[in-house]
């Protein structure tokens, strides 16, 4: 029997260890952390004959070596036995690429980008769901991509599954059936892992420098996401990206643009654009006219960058052939993505807003410039390599004061005296940042307060969900009791 190895007891690793498994691979899984949940997993998969190693990083000096590893994504893919390993001619792949060997028959959506990328995988999901298409949403949300294969049972592929995120979704949509398409939301991470996934429409939302500390240069950052537009047969660019618009004439001639200016402002002669309100799609040619395709009010999220995401997810529905009405029907229904831009609560006036998922500078420049000012902003965690000019400069404008949390603070608070800006206080946890920051919006006048991190979460929590769900816990306490 072959034997595999996977790396990582998260949710992939997990699901790559039990689709393998099914496949007839005797499987062990090791994970370098040990917890009480952790000894709980590995007791159940136990029952499973997969054998789950705690506290154990992988070492390949024994004669019973494994002929596959499957990575988690949050693995980097140059770390030493990785190396080591492929060295030694052992096949190194990720949890999305055995996925795909599994999926490879069914058209995939796969959507990549340094900001934007959760909101329209989300929307194409509901939109692709709506028209009643089993269309699951997976990779870095909803599933994870062994997940969906997993549910693929072999008389005929048929599945009858729930998606657990039901903002993906509408809730009272069923996964079942033949999948019709897959939905995948992919990280640099999990590109780089997964060299041979070939979507059929490939969409890149945005490029700015980020993870730049496992990737080491922008140029090698911009490589492994262009890689994934390659192998797409049909290519989505957000026209509006400085640096996707340098790159697009000389690289990305054939693909379809979208622009929240106008036609005009469309690098081809086929894309989508707002004119009047309205998504409108232009096919290119001189006898082709352009269509309206539905309202852009219609999408109840605020932000100009939202219009962006729903252009794309409008231009991946197109290309699919689903008709206008299910597209304006979806948009219409869709509540948003939790941890972006999420409203929680209004008290007294001010609302409490949660944008976790903005864990860089450009992401949390995105948020604060897309609420009402004045503003009291929480910030801070596990900071990131990056340029904070613009998220600075956002600060100035629009934040009457500042409140820092996590190991980032003090950076940051000496990033704000040096901008001259010194509205700022160091609350260092999220209880007392909330706390604090309804009695600064009560004597400032505030209209919002606005946790937009421009940090990663790791330094207090497990991920950016975890801190989102912990501020809205504290809203909603002040909302309760008044």
């Amino acid at each position: 029997m072959p034997r595999a190895h996977v790396i990582g007891l998260g949710k992939s690793g997990i699901a790559a260890a039990r689709l393998l498994k099914r496949d007839g691979w005797e499987v062990d899984l090791g994970d370098r952390s040990t917890s009480p949940d952790l000894l709980k997993q590995q007791q159940e998969l136990a029952a499973e004959q997969i054998a789950v190693k705690l506290g154990y990083s992988l070492e390949l000096n024994s004669s019973d070596l494994p002929q596959l590893i499957v990575v988690s994504p949050g693995v980097p893919w140059d770390i030493p036995p990785l190396i080591k390993a492929r060295e030694m001619g052992i096949e190194t792949i990720g949890e999305m690429e055995l996925a795909w060997r599994h999926l490879r028959s069914i058209p995939w959506v796969a959507v990549t980008g340094t900001n934007g990328k959760t909101t329209t995988t989300s929307l194409i999901a509901a939109i692709f769901q709506t028209a009643g298409l089993n269309a699951p949403a997976c990779g870095n949300i909803g599933y994870a991509a062994c997940e969906v294969a997993l549910y693929l049972e072999r008389n005929g592929g048929e599945t009858s599954i729930q998606n657990p995120d039901s903002q993906i979704q509408n809730p009272k949509s069923k996964i079942q059936n033949q999948i019709d398409w897959v939905i995948a939301e992919l990280s640099s991470y999990q590109i780089e892992s997964s060299a041979s996934v070939a979507p059929r429409i490939g969409i890149w939302t945005t490029f700015t420098p980020d993870h730049l500390s496992r990737h080491k240069t922008l140029e090698n950052y911009y490589n492994i996401k262009a890689h994934l537009l390659k192998q797409s047969e049909l290519q989505v660019f957000n026209g509006d990206d400085p640096y996707l618009r340098q790159v697009g004439e000389k690289d990305w001639s054939s693909a379809y643009w979208t622009s929240i200016t106008g036609k005009d402002s469309l690098l081809n002669s086929k894309g989508y654009y707002i004119e009047d309100g309205w998504v409108v799609e232009t096919k290119g040619g001189a006898s082709s006219e352009d269509e309206r395709i539905v309202e852009a009010s219609t999408l109840r999220m605020v932000g100009e960058h939202n219009l962006q995401n729903l252009l794309m997810s409008v231009a991946a529905a197109r290309l699919a052939g689903i008709d206008k009405d299910a597209i304006a029907r979806s948009i219409r229904e869709f509540p948003g993505v939790p941890h972006r831009l999420e409203h929680i609560c209004t008290w007294e006036g001010i609302d409490f807003i949660n944008d976790s998922k903005a864990t860089n500078y450009d992401a949390a420049e995105v948020g604060l410039a897309s609420v009402k000012s004045p503003l009291i902003l929480i910030a801070g965690g596990e900071a990131k390599a990056g340029d904070d000019t613009g998220f600075l400069a956002k600060i100035k404008a629009k934040a009457a004061f500042v409140l820092l949390i996590g190991n980032a603070a003090p950076t940051f608070a000496q990033r704000l005296q040096q901008e001259g800006y010194h509205s700022y206080e160091i609350v260092e946890t999220m209880d007392r940042a909330v706390s604090r920051s309804a009695e600064l919006a009560k004597q400032y006048q505030a209209a919002v307060v606005l946790l937009s991190p421009a940090c990663a979460s790791f330094d207090q929590y497990a991920n950016f969900e975890q801190r989102g769900d912990h501020f809205r816990r504290s809203c909603l306490d002040i909302c309760r009791l008044g």
